[in-house]
């Protein structure tokens, strides 16, 4: 349970993930800073809700700006930071790796440096509450067999440069934790989908093309496994870590969802027959195409860790979460709009010979 005074700090706050994370922290309460550089993946749209509240706070800054955080930690004066803020898109890294590094690790160097120069500065009680809440992702893992699941003692063996860079940044948030005693907690999540996602991921995109009235990209024979999870079941499992996960430790967060990417193709299609069947059937609009260099086969977690000392568990069934996705993505089309997305194909830069 959040304690109505908590204040909270939130990376990313303007992102598909983050956003719905703002509103659960303000809807049980909490003030919250929202931080975000508004970047093409950052959309002030996705916190209109909270526009004019008193509990939310917004600051435009790029978290690689040591100024700028240490500005923002002391506006804020958070007692949980959660750090959503990075470049999360494989295909956008593997045609500029760079900015990927510029982000997501020196921006989390950054980070962390400031949240552990605000924990110092907290008197004795405040220092053991505080929570410096890092989000990962699977990709982290590299790719996984045909049998087993990832958990937390898995090596972490990336094949993009996202996954790199994000293994990079889990690395030195475990180094704070280790070295300087900042208590990090380490959340790795799976797919996630839901509502103002980005249109260059795998669902958003899909839906993108079909209301384009083009084509349904799938990479190879779409036979690569990813495990799903609601974004609201995400976010439940984020304010959890947040507030009952032990400093030092990581949490696996996934539903258990596993899904070949054509099979989520498939669905969606039967999802869009449902909600928009002037262009039914959407089905016949796949088509394959060249895959991601390096795309992992296969990912599943295990999430029983975080069930078992938070209590969390996933409440959105797959099907029933997709349909009401579709719903949202038909019904706000402005918010589609305002992005200016163009379609583009990335992620196919080649290795030099």
């Amino acid at each position: 349970m959040i304690e109505p005074t908590t204040c909270f700090l939130v990376t990313g706050g303007a992102g598909f993930i983050g956003s719905a994370l703002v509103e659960a922290l303000i809807g049980a309460g909490g003030e919250v800073t929202t931080v975000d550089k508004l970047s093409y993946a950052g959309n002030l749209a996705n916190l209109a809700a909270l526009d004019g509240h008193p509990r939310h706070h917004f600051i435009r800054a790029d978290i690689a700006d040591a100024a700028a955080m240490r500005q923002a930690f002391a506006e804020a004066r958070p007692d949980r930071v959660f750090h959503l803020a990075a470049e999360s898109h494989v295909d956008r890294s593997i045609d500029g790796p760079l900015a990927a590094v510029a982000t997501n690790v020196n921006g989390t160097a950054v980070l962390l440096e400031e949240a552990t120069r605000h924990w110092r500065s907290l008197d004795t009680a405040a220092r053991d509450a505080f929570r410096f809440v890092h989000v990962s992702t699977d990709e982290v893992f590299g790719e996984l067999g045909p049998e087993g699941r990832f958990d937390e003692t898995w090596p972490y063996r990336p094949s993009s440069p996202y996954a790199a860079t994000k293994t990079a940044a889990d690395h030195l948030a475990r180094a704070w934790h280790r070295t300087y005693g900042l208590p990090v907690t380490i959340s790795i999540g799976s797919n996630t989908y839901g509502p103002r996602q980005h249109p260059e991921k795998l669902i958003p995109h899909l839906l993108w093309r079909a209301l384009s009235g083009g084509t349904l990209p799938v990479y190879g024979r779409g036979e690569n496994v990813r495990d799903w999870i609601h974004v609201s079941d995400h976010v439940a499992a984020l304010l959890e870590v947040g507030e009952r996960g032990r400093a030092g430790e990581t949490y696996v967060v996934g539903a258990r969802n596993e899904r070949r990417n054509i099979d989520v193709v498939k669905a969606l299609c039967a999802a869009l027959d449902r909600h928009f069947p002037a262009g039914a059937p959407h089905a016949r609009h796949i088509a394959f195409v060249a895959d991601r260099p390096g795309h992992d086969a296969r990912y599943a977690l295990d999430p029983a860790k975080a069930e078992r000392e938070l209590g969390w568990r996933p409440t959105t069934a797959f099907e029933s979460g997709l349909d009401a996705t579709v719903a949202w993505y038909l019904e706000h089309r402005d918010w589609w709009a305002a992005l200016g997305y163009d379609g583009a194909r990335r992620g196919l830069a080649q290795a030099a010979p």
